[in-house]
């Protein structure tokens, strides 16, 4: 149990650390190129949730993170049990979310930064950050799981 809370702790750290990096070390709205055109770092704010939304509407955040946070708690201690790719991705999400919710506590904003333009289409995708990478990633991790769990379900019940 305590690999899994460290995995969470881990996806905290490292989104504190890269944010931290970013406010120390670049002007807001610098850019640095890593793989121009389609890789960058982008030094940028959002006062909002996903593509800037409910921008300004802090106290919504901290009652959403709240709430989540000990629904996946309770989840990862209900229905995880040996299931070991649903609690990686449920501490996957608890760090994604912890994460963002530490810069708005303390910054009154999110800090975000990775910039990538999708090169088949030429979609410049909304900046994100090492929270937002967790919590997309741990919501795909479920997916999985859910694909594999059903698809396990429907052999026993063959």
């Amino acid at each position: 149990m305590f690999i899994y809370y460290g995995l969470a702790a881990f996806v905290i750290i490292l989104d504190q650390f890269t944010k931290w990096l970013v406010v120390k070390n670049m002007e807001l709205g610098e850019k640095i190129s890593i793989a121009d055109p389609y890789l960058g770092l982008l030094s940028h704010r959002n006062k909002g949730a996903a593509w800037g939304m409910l921008e300004g509407q802090m106290w919504l955040f901290y009652i959403v993170t709240v709430v989540v946070a000990i629904g996946i708690i309770y989840f990862f201690h209900k229905e995880a049990k040996g299931q070991p790719l649903f609690g990686v991705s449920l501490m996957f999400l608890l760090g994604g979310a912890i994460g963002n919710f530490i810069d708005r506590l303390w910054r009154k904003e999110v800090v975000d930064f990775v910039d990538v333009t999708i090169p088949v289409i030429n979609y410049d995708f909304p900046i994100f950050n090492v929270a937002d990478a967790a919590l997309t990633v741990g919501v795909i991790m479920i997916i999985i799981h859910i694909i594999l769990d059903e698809k396990k379900n429907k052999k026993k019940v063959s």
